[in-house]
């Protein structure tokens, strides 16, 4: 049974969150500062957990960067509607993800499961492979859903799992175009209102990640007004 630890000073988020994972099979562990949580941390680590940014006496960005000194495990960001500066320091510090208030409770979930797949598999641990979890190659792209690693022209990629989603549905069918919609499908679910314009958002950074890597990065293609396509080379 994975420990996942919540860290919110919104009791009713530490509630409902909490009593979700736990229908869900999990071991939840609350704390409503970062302060406490780095406390309980120094004693022992969960599996991976879930940091508000904004809180009383060590907010989520102070939090993340302490547990970074000492582990890996995956953290996932809870950020408001305003707070794309917060998400994007918080990436660059090493967190994994990060889900937007207000959120479906579905989303996070799968979010969860799908970091601790990654740190199953980083962690040597065999999962059973399916349609979903199976390596694929499309020329130069090579995705490991298991791993949650990303390669393209033989050097790696890190995305969030957000992004990797999105890569993911566009390199499934080179050459045929996904709608924002069908992409927030993919990304989101329809439990929780998302602007289609933040799939564009997404867009613009994959795509800035890629370009690390190779400056010509021109495999994810805008149709305005449509959508993107994928095109393999």
């Amino acid at each position: 049974m994975s420990r996942i630890a919540l860290v919110d000073d919104d009791r009713n988020i530490l509630t409902s969150v909490s009593m979700t994972l736990e229908a869900e099979g999990f071991e939840v562990e609350t704390y409503n500062d970062g302060q406490s949580a780095l406390d309980a941390f120094n004693k022992k680590l969960p599996d991976m957990a879930v940091f508000d940014i904004k809180m009383p006496r060590m907010d989520g960005m102070d939090l993340l960067q302490r547990v970074r000194q000492k582990t890996n495990m995956p953290v996932i960001f809870l950020t408001s509607k305003d707070d794309e500066i917060d998400e994007v320091l918080g990436l660059r510090m090493g967190a994994d993800d990060y889900v937007k208030k207000p959120f479906s409770q579905r989303l996070l979930v799968e979010r969860i499961r799908a970091l601790l797949r990654r740190q199953e598999a980083l962690d040597g641990v065999e999962v059973a492979e399916t349609e979903e979890t199976k390596l694929m190659e499309r020329g130069e792209l090579v995705m490991d859903p298991l791993r949650h690693a990303v390669r393209w022209k033989g050097k790696d990629v890190t995305l969030t799992v957000t992004e990797f989603l999105l890569l993911q549905a566009l390199a499934q069918r080179p050459g045929f175009v996904k709608s924002r919609d069908q992409l927030m499908d993919v990304a989101y679910d329809d439990q929780v209102y998302v602007d289609d314009r933040t799939i564009d958002s997404h867009i613009k950074r994959l795509r800035k990640k890629m370009r690390t890597v190779d400056s010509d990065f021109s495999a994810i293609e805008t149709l305005y007004g449509i959508g993107y396509r994928y095109n393999e080379e």
